[in-house]
């Protein structure tokens, strides 16, 4: 029998608050990342990140689910802000996009998410999974010029994936390496059952270790020729020598393009996209989910259009829920949507008052935090599941990982779910019948 005792806060925070802090350290150089691969200003992604964290999670039925700037949307807005001819304008665009998605709230529009074939949903994890690993390798031997949260195959520093894995090999910056590995070697460790029967090891997390650690390691490397980290290979958060100055960084909409009609076609375009981001990743959130608790989807798109308006408002990008960092916040034993709300208050705080601090962190500890959190995504045991479910699931399933592994997010999913459909159209075809037990009366002849 289930039962209906529901958590204490004080119950769910021991779990919520550490977890917040890892989801924070894998949010903080994508929000980088992402900004720069957008052609944005840097503190755009963390505003971003903010108000994902903060104001969406608020309003947010979700309880795993975390928000900000997506990779998905990266191409759309460095396209966008070239084609408006401004940043100011592209934030109008987004505050208008914002309100086009909480209108789809309104409208029920959320349903469409419930239509999402499971092979494309747990291929979409899978695909992130493979393609985190990919991604993350230059960055743990010190080769930073890809933007980090970079996902498309085809990528701004002129190579690829794949190339890029042979490419960086003459780039190799040995105290990276070292870094990534030890950070690696203790992140596999924590991870073991012996370790976990220690209380202690329960309550500080093994990321933290390991960016703490990283830290120390980076100190202790400056000045050695070949080791050293150089600006590119650490995270690199603007720094304000004041509180004046870190206002500053933040902007406002050029109101006065509210007539233009490319400030609408690109609010539309936001909207729709975002919308369908947020919806299979609340899809595949749910399903990561132990307690397999249910989203409300409507509720989400009222939730991420506010966020929306709002980032758009004060100078961030555009939001999403956002699976990176909502399956980090699973994995590391998140409970309750407090610990999005957490990770938002430490990605402000962290900000204003100790950006110095956090520019020492090493890409490379990082790369390995997300070396397990895509291992779990895509781990073995799921593609020998879904091959067993026969070629219906398996094949929609693994064109959707190719696709998004060699294209990009959406057009991988696109990919699985064009195969999905034909194949459900397909299978309808070889029968062409329906036969319903309940109007059938024994001895009579069947109709179909």
């Amino acid at each position: 029998m289930k039962s209906s005792h529901k958590p204490s806060f004080a119950e769910t925070f021991k779990y919520d608050f550490p977890s917040s802090i890892v989801v924070f350290l894998v949010a903080l150089p994508l929000c980088l990342g992402i900004a720069l691969a957008s052609g944005a200003p840097l503190f755009s992604g963390i505003i971003a990140g903010i108000v994902g964290g903060i104001v969406v999670s608020l309003l947010s039925g979700s309880p795993l689910g975390v928000s900000g700037h997506a990779a998905g949307l990266a191409v759309i807005v460095l396209s966008s802000i070239q084609e408006l001819g401004s940043f100011q304008t592209f934030l109008l665009a987004v505050v208008i996009s914002g309100v086009i998605q909480f209108v789809f709230g309104l409208l029920k529009a959320g349903v469409i998410g419930y239509y999402f074939p499971s092979s494309v949903i747990k291929g979409m994890l899978a695909g992130i999974g493979v393609i985190i690993i990919l991604k993350q390798i230059p960055h743990a031997v010190g080769y930073d010029f890809d933007p980090e949260g970079d996902f498309a195959f085809s990528q701004m520093d002129g190579h690829n994936t794949f190339s890029e894995l042979l490419y960086m090999l003459d780039f190799v910056n040995p105290g990276a390496a070292i870094i990534a590995l030890v950070s690696l070697a203790i992140l596999i460790l924590w991870e073991q059952p012996f370790i976990k029967r220690f209380s202690i090891f329960s309550i500080i997390q093994g990321p933290l270790v390991v960016v703490i650690l990283g830290i120390f390691m980076n100190l202790g490397f400056q000045g050695m020729e070949g080791y050293a980290l150089k600006g590119n290979q650490v995270v690199n958060i603007p720094v304000a020598g004041s509180l004046s100055a870190f206002l500053g960084q933040f902007s406002t909409p050029d109101f006065s393009q509210w007539l233009n009609p490319a400030v609408y076609v690109t609010a539309l375009t936001i909207a729709v996209v975002a919308s369908l981001e947020t919806l299979l990743c609340v899809e595949a959130t749910d399903k990561l989910d132990p307690q397999k608790r249910t989203t409300p989807t409507n509720r989400e798109l009222l939730a991420q259009g506010t966020g929306n308006f709002i980032s758009g408002l004060i100078g961030g990008l555009p939001v999403t829920q956002v699976i990176v960092r909502s399956s980090a916040n699973i994995q590391s034993g998140g409970k309750t949507k407090m610990s999005a709300f957490i990770h938002g208050i430490l990605l402000l705080t962290s900000a204003i008052f100790i950006p110095k601090f956090l520019n020492l962190i090493p890409l490379s500890s990082l790369a390995a935090i997300l070396f397990i959190v895509g291992y779990k995504l895509a781990k073995p045991s799921l593609f020998k599941n879904m091959y067993r479910y026969g070629k219906t699931q398996f094949i929609p399933f693994m064109v959707t990982i190719l696709g998004i592994v060699f294209t990009d997010l959406l057009v991988g999913i696109g990919l699985g779910l064009t195969v999905a459909i034909i194949q459900i159209l397909w299978n309808n075809y070889k029968t062409p019948y329906h036969f319903n037990p309940d109007e059938y009366v024994s001895g009579e002849p069947v109709n179909i």
